[in-house]
């Protein structure tokens, strides 16, 4: 009988569509659109004008795996801060502008990535243009357009008596127009709403009218609950019909909290490399052990884990099994013990109270077969050392 060989596939399916074409700008060195890979950013929450707690926020964004991040500059302090923290952070850094196009200048002068302006709050903005489009233009800055509902110009307002999908794109557009009057189309855009419905209907609408890559955003999700569910519906709306090229999930969070969802989103999609993927069921009155207790030690025993692993942690032997024989790495529990599966084949049987340590010594024999170098904190337990789950 010929073996089948099970676990992660060694090449990911392919995307649900084809992804959007369009055209690619440099965001610093970070390529956006063009069939560029997805990239998931932030915003600092630090005051800009404090250049140390805003490297030290950038940088755990960095190894969170953010990839872009935008700085607030309201004030004159915060453009003063600008040069340091261009240069010492490790990702491009985006200036983000309103009221003042004075400090879209200022932004440029001091090295940043790129500027992001939001039309519908910048006072004569239009006016501006001409200048903003020849300054980027010679220092190779790209412009982000973001259209918000909140901030919409009130012109449109009055056109369309709320911040309709359609009020949004014309925005974004006519910003486009004015800009592309001048030659300069180095430029993503983003129209940002609080109703994934709305704001779904907007990303398509500009994706048939335009090819400038685009950023997708739901504004003011909401706290994190809240936000990652509203997030996850719109991106994942949007990337499946290959619409997006970069993404901010905003929570009323911590930063860094923005960052893991958007990378769980891509990763879900197949538009990132998976990390650590924990497959655990729901339990059930057919569960004969903790599986709650079971995924969160296994999850927090594997946290920092570098490589791309799937692990089933399964309370019963109607799903388990199964589940246990597609992962990398599983287990399917039942009468106080548990059968440890690695790539398909049953490895040993263990009492339930060996269940977590087993797993997590596999898992980290696997990741060191892969070559992975290992975090501190895993390397320890990767040589014997006794496993501490808190």
């Amino acid at each position: 009988m010929t073996a089948v060989s099970l676990g992660i596939p060694a090449v990911p399916p392919p995307p649900l569509a084809p992804r959007r074409a369009s055209r690619q700008i440099m965001v610093g060195s970070v390529p956006v659109g063009g069939g560029a890979p997805v990239s998931v950013q932030s915003m600092t929450t630090t005051l800009t004008a404090d250049i140390n707690a805003t490297l030290q926020q950038i940088a755990e964004l960095t190894a969170s795996g953010c990839q872009i991040v935008r700085v607030a500059v309201p004030s004159q302090d915060d453009v003063e801060a600008l040069p340091a923290i261009a240069k010492k952070s490790q990702i491009p850094v985006i200036a983000d502008i309103h009221f003042q196009p004075k400090y879209v200048f200022a932004a440029i002068d001091a090295g940043c990535a790129a500027v992001r302006v939001n039309p519908g709050n910048i006072r004569q903005f239009d006016d501006k243009v001409k200048e903003i489009a020849k300054a980027a233009g010679d220092a190779g800055v790209p412009i982000r357009i973001g259209v918000n509902a909140g901030s919409l110009d009130k012109r449109l307002l009055a056109k369309y008596g709320k911040a309709t999908a359609e009020a949004l794109v014309e925005s974004a557009l006519w910003e486009c127009s004015l800009f592309e009057e001048h030659g300069f189309r180095d430029i993503k855009i983003s129209v940002k709403h609080n109703d994934p419905v709305v704001m779904i209907r907007a990303y398509r609408l500009l994706a048939e009218k335009c090819d400038y890559p685009l950023h997708l955003g739901v504004t003011e999700a909401g706290p994190a609950f809240q936000g990652t569910i509203k997030s996850a519906v719109a991106f994942g709306a949007l990337l499946a019909e290959g619409i997006g090229d970069t993404i901010r999930v905003s929570l009323s969070a911590p930063p860094v909290e923005e960052i893991k969802v958007g990378a769980a989103i891509l990763e879900s999609l197949g538009l990132r490399e998976r990390g650590l993927e924990i497959v655990s069921c729901p339990s059930c009155g057919r569960a004969q052990v903790d599986v709650y207790k079971l995924a969160e030690e296994v999850t927090a025993g594997l946290e920092g884990l570098p490589v791309p692993l799937r692990v089933a942690v399964m309370g019963c032997v109607v799903n388990g099994p199964g589940e246990a024989r597609e992962a990398d790495l599983g287990v399917a529990s039942g009468n106080g013990k548990g059968q440890i599966f690695v790539k398909g084949q049953v490895i040993k049987t263990v009492p339930e109270a060996q269940i977590v340590e087993t797993l997590i010594e596999e898992a980290l024999r696997l990741a060191e077969e892969m070559g992975a170098e290992l975090p501190e904190e895993l390397r320890g337990l990767a040589a014997g050392a006794t496993v501490t789950v808190h």
